[in-house]
């Protein structure tokens, strides 16, 4: 059983575990209360709703399992865990619209492009693709694409040849691509600022249609590994951060550089490290009301 954390909401953290005798995912209900309360400590606040449920006899409680989730103070504790069908239910206690955005988020299952990308990055994780991609190539850019969306999109791992541009941004110009491309390959690579700013110029260059940012984040967490050791927690990065540094990255990269520099780990090979970076990286190409045009596509 692997400790894994699959959906983000509003950049906060809701872990789940994979129950092989029920074939279940299992999500942490102090994870969700705090979504949900938006309170700093959602296991005492879990405490009354728990109560009023048990005293009712609610199925919701009744159908509750407890696993070990690893707490802030590293140890592991014991946590009531519900299945999609029971927080559905559980969110009822709850008064507003945000129970039903979070339950939209988490029961929509595979069906768009994006659910099944994400699907398919999960399990890049100790998979042969990571030992035959080119580590900082436009090749190795291509590969992850391909891999990522294979079969959703039929220009997977294929350079553009169209202008493409968001709000008021032309990205580079497809007439001259190759030729941008083949010069951000060989950006230099032996400083985190080197890294760093060799992902920023990709990223201007957008060499796919659709999927740059969930590509390049691979990219470049790989490029990391093999110069530094190193690699990004973007589960530490907040959407608003993270996109509003993007956007000022074309002019000014300093807090790009910032944001990325202070979520660094030498956790690269932790299995969990990467599933919480997937997650939160497929969390920033979604649409939200604060944020209209998301050009890191």
């Amino acid at each position: 059983m692997n400790e894994i954390s699959i959906r983000f909401f509003d950049d906060k953290e809701v872990r789940a575990v994979w129950d092989d005798e029920d074939s279940k995912w299992w999500f942490s209900v102090t994870d969700f209360v705090g979504v949900l309360s938006q309170t700093p400590r959602p296991r005492n606040y879990w405490h009354v709703p728990r109560y009023r449920l048990k005293k009712a006899k609610s199925q919701v409680l009744l159908n509750c399992k407890r696993f070990k989730f690893m707490a802030s103070d590293n140890k592991p504790r014991w946590t009531d865990c519900l299945t999609n069908d029971g927080l559905i239910a559980l969110a009822k206690e709850f008064p507003g619209k945000e129970p039903n955005r979070f339950i939209e988020r988490l029961t929509r299952g595979d069906e768009t492009i994006d659910d099944q990308s994400e699907a398919k990055a999960y399990a890049i994780f100790g998979s042969s693709l990571f030992e035959t991609i080119e580590v900082g190539t436009v090749k190795g850019l291509r590969q992850i694409h391909a891999y990522l969306f294979g079969g959703l999109y039929d220009f997977a791992g294929q350079i553009r040849t169209l202008d493409i541009a968001k709000g008021f941004f032309q990205f580079a110009d497809a007439r001259f691509l190759p030729e941008t491309l083949a010069s951000i390959e060989r950006m230099p690579e032996s400083s985190f600022e080197e890294i760093v700013a060799k992902y920023v110029e990709m990223n201007v260059g957008h060499p796919f249609m659709e999927g740059n940012g969930r590509s390049a984040r691979i990219w470049l967490d790989l490029i990391l590994k093999k110069n530094l050791k190193l690699q990004v927690d973007w589960s530490l990065i907040g959407k608003k951060d993270y996109m509003a540094a993007m956007r000022e990255s074309v002019t000014n990269s300093t807090r790009i550089k910032a944001l990325t520099q202070a979520a660094l780990t030498d956790k690269i090979n932790d299995r969990e490290v990467f599933i919480r970076g997937v997650s939160q990286s497929y969390y920033y190409e979604e649409e939200d009301d604060f944020m209209e045009d998301d050009w890191d596509e």
